[in-house]
Parts: structure tokens; C-alpha cells; sequence
């Protein structure tokens, strides 16, 4: 129980710190580059241009996200939210307006940053300078999720850890795959 106190009290100190401290220009960054990933939009344009310019490198890797992505979608919106159905942060911890556009929806978990999070670990291995290329965004769509006030810092930690376990259960699944194609 106290554990759970603990959760609750950095989550609304990290909420709150989150919406108040961050300036209004790197809001409206971190806005755009949401409202880039919303549906997965910002994740299938990178995944596209890797097939396109990337040669046999690029459309692994491009593969790689896109299966984690709908992993991590069916997880975290098809089964975390549907299962834990917690409320978003409260309106009066967020002093803008941004708290308006939020979805209705679980809190938990972030959906959008299990996407971001499991495009970018699953690229990361078949082309290494992609993922950190993909890292810049991703950490972006996590920090926005807070700062908007669509979502609790351990929302977006079990997002995040999300993305991580699907990202890695995509790449083991396709290793005997790639296998069995090799020798056929």
C-alpha cells in the first residue's frame, strides 16, 4: 500500500511539474510531434521511407517497427485499457488548455508512447542510427503525454516498458522466421 501512495504522490508531483514547468514554445513542439504520431501517422512515415531509401537494412528494420507497433497497440489499447480503466489526470492540475483535446479513454497506459517506444527498440537493432534517429521523437511523444495532461508519468513508464517487451518478443518471434526463409 505504501507503494502504491508513493506511485500516486510522484505521479501528481510529476503531473503537475510537467504542465506548469515546461515552456510554452517546447509545448508547442512537443504538441506537433504528437499530433505527428497520433494513429501511428509519424511511425509509418519513418517505416516508409526506411523501405524506400534504406535497401535491404532499411525495410528490415522498417518490418521490425511496424510489427511491434501493432503488438504494442493490441497490449496497451486493445487489453491495458480496456482492463484498468483509471481516469486521466484531474482538469485543475493542468493550466492550459491542452487539457481539452485529451482522449476519453484508460489513462493506463500510454498508447502512444508503447508505439513510439516499440517502433524505435525494434529499429534500433537492424539499423542502429535509425533508432537513435527515431529516439528523439519517441522520448518527445512521452514527455507531451504528461505535459498535455492525457496522462500520469507511471501511464507513460508502462507505455514505455510496453513498447520495450514488444519490441524485444517481435525480434525473437522473427528470428526463426528470417531462419526458416534463409534455408527454404
Amino acid at each position: 500500500m505504501k507503494l502504491l501512495n508513493q506511485v500516486r504522490d510522484a505521479d501528481e508531483l510529476g503531473t503537475k511539474e510537467a504542465a506548469s514547468r515546461i515552456p510554452a514554445g517546447v509545448a508547442k513542439v512537443l504538441s506537433a510531434v504528437e499530433e505527428a504520431a497520433e494513429s501511428s501517422k509519424l511511425w509509418c512515415g519513418m517505416a516508409g521511407m526506411m523501405a524506400w531509401r534504406g535497401g535491404p537494412r532499411g525495410r528490415r528494420a522498417a518490418a521490425a517497427g511496424i510489427a511491434a507497433i501493432v503488438v504494442a497497440q493490441l497490449v496497451s489499447n486493445g487489453v491495458g485499457k480496456q482492463v484498468t480503466g483509471r481516469r486521466r489526470p484531474p482538469k485543475e492540475w493542468i493550466p492550459h488548455d491542452e487539457v481539452e483535446d485529451r482522449p476519453d479513454s484508460s489513462s493506463f497506459p500510454s498508447g502512444h508512447t508503447a508505439a513510439a517506444v516499440a517502433f524505435t527498440a525494434a529499429v534500433t537493432p537492424a539499423w542502429p542510427v535509425a533508432g537513435a534517429l527515431c529516439a528523439v521523437p519517441a522520448a518527445a511523444v512521452a514527455v507531451e503525454r504528461v505535459q498535455s495532461g492525457a496522462h500520469y508519468p507511471s501511464d507513460v513508464a508502462a507505455g514505455a516498458a510496453i513498447g520495450l517487451t514488444t519490441a524485444w518478443l517481435t525480434h525473437r518471434a522473427a528470428y526463426p522466421l528470417r531462419r526458416r526463409l534463409i534455408t527454404l
